[in-house]
This record gives structure tokens, sequence and C-alpha cells, in this order.
């Protein structure tokens, strides 16, 4: 697998999402337009315990320029109605640290997320946006699994994650946490977009 291939999984993506009846888009991290909304996101408080980024700007945008050049992953802002209320980093599994963790396959794909704004929080709005980007994960046709492992106290993303079809693996022991290893296999990811198309979720 090339290097590359990350890069060009995302450009710009939208979707009409029918249930919660708003547009869903992902668009790539731009550090001069998303870094003081990126910086102010990691210090919201429901942010701070399981991104553990509440540094100073100048820290944080050296540490955004690091991870946007690092061509295993693409770093993007989700919109709700042209709105950005979220952060995600969609990755390759090969090339990255928690694929030490386990037997992957070489197109395994893996996924970070978080909701800024906490005004968007506790709306159920996580389901559409987890959906749809699992949606244009397994676009590629190679990608058989996705992987996250969201921090084994943050119950509520676990959660999240159960409802959109990942399945838990093992808990992992990784250098910035103790992480549950869970993972969404294509035809489980497959049920829950039809169900959910339904809104029958």
């Amino acid at each position: 697998m090339k290097s590359n291939v990350a890069a060009h999984s995302f450009d710009k993506y939208e979707h009409y999402d029918p249930i919660s009846q708003k547009t869903i888009a992902f668009r790539p991290v731009k550090a001069e337009k998303d870094g003081e909304r990126l910086h102010t996101w990691m210090h919201e408080e429901h942010v701070i315990p399981f991104w553990n980024l509440n540094i100073s700007f100048d820290d944080y945008m050296k540490h955004l320029q690091r991870f946007l050049k690092d061509d295993h992953q693409t770093l993007l802002i989700g919109e709700l109605d042209g709105v950005p209320m979220s952060y995600w980093e969609s990755y390759w599994v090969k090339g990255d640290i928690i694929g030490n963790y386990y037997s992957f396959g070489e197109y395994d794909q893996g996924i970070h997320l978080l909701i800024g704004p906490s005004a968007f929080l506790g709306k159920g709005l996580i389901y559409p946006l987890l959906l749809t980007m699992l949606y244009k994960q397994f676009q590629c046709k190679e990608t058989n699994r996705v992987v996250a492992e969201p921090d084994i106290r943050n119950e509520k993303m676990i959660h999240v994650f159960r409802k959109c079809g990942f399945k838990a693996v093992k808990e992992v022991k990784l250098p910035d946490k103790t992480g549950l290893l869970m993972a969404c296999e294509r035809d489980m990811f497959e049920r829950r977009w039809k169900n959910w198309q339904a809104n029958q979720f």
C-alpha cells in the first residue's frame, strides 16, 4: 500500500442525512483556517480528559503541523449544515501504533474523533456523523475493517461505537492511555447503515 492512499481518500465529502435532516460534510483540516478553532476545542471540559492537548496555542500548532505531515492519516473537520463542530482523524492501521496490537489487514482503517462545541453534545448527532464517516471509509473496496481505541474510561464513546457496529476486541496499553480496541467489520457496518437509513436504528 502506498503512503499516498490516505491523502486521496478524502477531499471533501458531503452527505444529506435523512434522519437528522442535516447535511454532513467532512473536509481536510487547514492549519491557518482551523488551528485556533481546534485549539479551543481541545480546551473543552469534555475533551480534555481523553485528548490531553489542553496546551498552549504555539505548542498545539506544532502538534497540528506534525500530524498534518504524517501521510498515514488524514485530519478532518466535520460540519453540520456548514457549521464546523467536530474533529476526525482517519488513518491507515498500517503505519499506526495500533498496528502493533493486533494482526491487521493491509487496508484496515482507523478513526479518532471528538465533538468540539458542547452545544452539540447529547443530541444524538454523533450517530449520523460516525456512520457517515464509516460509509466513506468503506468506500475503499479493499477495506474490510475499521478500528477504534477509545479510552477505557470513555463509556459514552464506547457505547456509541458499539451501537454503530463495533465489537470490543481487547484492552490495549497505549503510550498515552489504556484503550479498548474495537473493530467494525464491513458486513456489520452495512447492516447498521441500512437500518439507519430506514430509521430502524
